[in-house]
């Protein structure tokens, strides 16, 4: 009987491994620092976003497994420099946070309004929406990459949510083609706890076992303008 439990716990480590079921994200961990200071960037032409065609991916895991959705973007703007992305400034409407991966009666309407933070009893829980309704991401430099077949740049800004700043940097595949430019990033992730979301995150919790909340989200930005 021994054996048999063994060889059962393992087969379940191995399946675990298997399935990411760790929730560790095969993603890159994006960089992330002390909020740099803007500086107006070199702009030969402004676009404006196109909200209704962009789009934040988002990914949290826990134990038992993980959950996906996306972020509309609310407004939006980039600063070219002789066709070369130089600059922008972008606002999330968390208010619009969704989960994809679940249908309306699976628990959807109760984990979205988890995550907005709708209640009184949930409102600090994660972004508490009716406070923090918006999140911003503001370039700060744009480095080209030689030799990458995920990415052409390097995105470097400031990210805000809720009531903390952080300097943040990843790749990002940019394209200026008619007039149109368009931002698309390999997965990459950040960790929440930065930016005072705790619930949950066995940084705060320690003794919440198997019930933890991965830190790590895994976020893919999708952005287009003109």
């Amino acid at each position: 009987i021994l054996m048999k439990n063994l060889l059962i716990l393992i087969s379940m480590i191995a399946i675990c491994m298997l399935t990411s079921c760790s929730g560790d994200s095969k993603a890159a961990k994006a960089t992330v620092g002390d909020a740099k200071k803007v500086t107006a960037p070199a702009a030969t032409n402004t676009l404006k976003v196109n909200t209704a065609n962009s789009k934040v991916n988002w990914t949290g895991s826990k134990p038992a497994g993980k959950h996906s959705g996306t972020i509309a973007l609310s407004s939006g703007s980039v600063q070219l420099d002789g066709g070369d992305l130089s600059g922008g400034k972008f606002i999330l409407d968390m208010t619009s946070i969704t989960v994809t991966d679940l249908e309306a009666g699976q628990g959807k309407e109760k984990l979205e309004g988890h995550l907005k933070g709708t209640t009184e009893e949930n409102k600090d829980h994660f972004f508490d929406v009716r406070t923090y309704p918006t999140s911003t991401f503001e370039i700060t430099k744009v480095a080209k990459l030689a030799n990458d077949p995920d990415a052409s740049h390097l995105v470097y800004g400031n990210l805000t949510i809720k009531d903390v700043t952080k300097g943040v940097g990843f790749k990002a595949q940019i394209i200026n083609k008619n007039g149109k430019l368009s931002v698309n990033t390999p997965p990459f992730t950040i960790d929440r706890s930065d930016f005072n979301v705790k619930y949950g995150s066995a940084k705060f919790f320690p003794d919440l076992k198997d019930k933890i909340i991965h830190d790590e989200i895994e976020l893919q930005i999708s952005l287009n303008a003109m």
